[in-house]
């Protein structure tokens, strides 16, 4: 149980001799799923530039707010959300209206240096069907399946994001998913 005014954070477990900080797991937690997140937000926003701005823009939202907050009690989930919101309030914006991301392929797929060239080639083709298929995804399916898979959250975590029925998330899974085989058959 937490003191009045302050914020419990379900601590990490690989550290039981030493107790941090509210802070201290958040900047841990942040730090471990960063690349997640900005991988998250760049299939949400197309750009990214914009992905990792947002990311930066969630942690400092969550840093900020965090002595405010109620028991968090799946703070990954947490964080994800906060940047999906933050990336919701971008493509919100007078000028993110007016202006069109340009997806650069290449930035999407770098080359293994392990792998056989031809292989490569063909690993590389189908990620950037499947990304463009991701990309068109409607926004509920998009936001579902890069929650579940990026974030790795549970159908009842993401139900409780997004205040909808967990049947109605699962649906939601079910077409991204089908959508995105369609690509690989």
């Amino acid at each position: 149980m937490s003191k009045p005014g302050t914020t419990a954070v379900a601590q990490p477990t690989d550290s039981p001799a030493k107790s941090l900080s509210p802070k201290e797991v958040l900047l841990k937690a942040y730090t471990d799923l960063r690349d997640d997140l900005i991988s998250t937000l760049w299939f949400v926003l197309g750009n990214q530039e914009d992905a990792q701005d947002m990311a930066q823009e969630a942690f400092y939202r969550c840093w900020r707010s965090l002595d405010t907050q109620p028991d968090i009690l799946n703070l990954r989930a947490w964080i994800f959300r906060v940047g999906l919101n933050a990336a919701k309030d971008l493509q919100r914006s007078a000028y993110r209206r007016r202006v069109k991301p340009i997806i650069e392929d290449e930035t999407l797929l770098p080359m293994a240096d392990d792998a056989p060239v031809g292989q490569e080639l063909e690993n590389q083709e189908t990620l950037l069907k499947l990304t463009h298929e991701l990309l068109k995804l409607r926004p509920e399916e998009q936001e579902v399946f890069l929650l579940r898979q990026n974030g790795e959250l549970t159908y009842e975590q993401i139900a409780e994001i997004q205040h909808r029925p967990v049947g109605t998330v699962k649906t939601h899974m079910r077409n991204a998913l089908q959508k995105l085989r369609k690509v690989l058959a």
